[in-house]
């Protein structure tokens, strides 16, 4: 397929650039905000019968309206009505840190972003970065993070037009430096956002998914983002099972693409771990007939990844620069839930790829008409093959 197959008139504000949530004025005029991470709405498409399911019905099948008489969207709290017992949802359980800082360059003061990728060597304290403007760093520079501390950074390479590798001069355990070094940051947040607005102390708990657990990610397993505790309680009581993998999300889904033909299109590759635990409980599902379901492209990706020739889980500890696009034939998960993401993404291609290109564009038409909001805070879809 082509690039400009995947290419939609996304209106600016349907961009979420928060979670939903409701705001409260007080006394003193400040505002506080309560977030509801499952209040979202959600989409249902269904591949066989080519149907979109936006609102919520009534005991008749009839679509349920509010006092005004104006359709009740489904929210994202009523996926679990779509699943049964013994279910399977495969979660990534990647821990996002804060990996965006602000420093100055020495002697001149300028002010420098630099985006945290990965720990080279932990001794040395060395980092592998993003940094900008990029034009303004050079080997040899020093980067100062913190007036009142210690916080140093000195440039040792340059690796790609925007990318560097720090030293970072700090002289002290390795457990107290990275607790220093990430007191000074903050979440990383897309793009997308962050020029619209700040980053805040409240979204390093919205930018992280409720069950995260082993660190490593530079940006959120987004789909996850719509799981609060209340949702996660209720799959467990209607024994709807969640196993846990890890793929430690990287930039790569975020960098645009540069070549019309899709098939020359490389993804950079993200680390990914699927234990044995993992394999047993969707494997087992999968021969009792149970729908696998996969939260978010880059779990999809992943079982992709590790699935055998016999449409078995496999246990997997290595990388993947897995790219999936219209058309694939896929051998794990036979549901998935994922966001709505921006015009020529690769989410959005492998989303496609899933649910049919004919069918998910149609369904992304109708979310640009009816208001659904877009990006990691965003609505959700769920695609189910039926």
């Amino acid at each position: 397929m082509k690039l400009s197959q995947f290419k939609f008139k996304l209106p600016e504000a349907q961009i979420a650039l928060e979670p939903p949530h409701r705001a409260f004025e007080n006394e003193d005029g400040t505002v506080d905000k309560l977030y509801r991470r499952d209040e979202c709405r959600l989409m249902v498409v269904h591949r066989k019968s080519q149907t979109i399911e936006m609102y919520k019905k009534d005991d008749e099948g009839n679509d349920m309206v509010d006092a005004e008489g104006n359709p009740v969207f489904l929210t994202f709290r009523d996926v679990v009505n779509y699943f049964d017992e013994g279910d399977v949802f495969i979660f990534n359980d990647t821990k996002v840190f804060p990996a965006r800082l602000y420093g100055t360059k020495e002697k001149t003061d300028a002010k420098i972003e630099v985006f945290l990728l990965r720990e080279l060597n932990e001794e040395l304290r060395l980092w592998d970065v993003l940094v900008e403007p990029a034009r303004k760093i050079r080997i040899g520079n020093k980067l100062f993070f913190d007036d009142d501390g210690p916080m140093v950074a000195e440039v040792i390479d340059n690796t790609t037009s925007r990318g560097r590798t720090l030293r970072f001069l700090y002289d002290c355990p390795h457990d107290e430096f990275k607790k220093e070094l990430f007191a000074l940051g903050e979440a990383p947040l897309p793009r997308y956002i962050v020029d619209q607005r700040p980053a805040t102390a409240d979204d390093m708990d919205n930018f992280q998914t409720l069950y995260a657990k082993n660190e490593g990610a530079v940006t959120a397993p987004a789909t996850g983002l719509h799981f609060s505790r209340e949702l996660m309680k209720i799959m467990e009581i209607r024994g709807i099972e969640s196993a846990y993998i890890t793929v430690h999300c990287g930039l790569g889904s975020f960098e645009p693409i540069e070549v019309e033909d899709l098939t020359k299109h490389k993804m950079n590759s993200e680390q990914m771990i699927i234990s044995a635990e993992a394999c047993e409980m969707v494997n087992s599902a999968k021969n009792e007939g149970k729908r696998i379901c996969a939260i978010g492209v880059s779990t999809m990706r992943a079982a992709e990844t590790a699935v055998g020739t016999d449409g078995m889980l496999k246990e997997y500890d290595g990388w993947t620069n897995k790219f999936i696009f219209p058309p694939y034939d896929f051998g794990m998960a036979n549901s998935m839930v994922a966001n709505f993401y921006h015009p020529e993404s690769t989410m959005l291609m492998i989303t496609a790829a899933f649910g049919g290109y004919d069918l998910v564009m149609d369904a992304y038409k109708k979310a640009v008409k009816n208001g659904y909001k877009f990006g990691c805070y965003g609505d959700a879809m769920l695609l189910l093959d039926d």
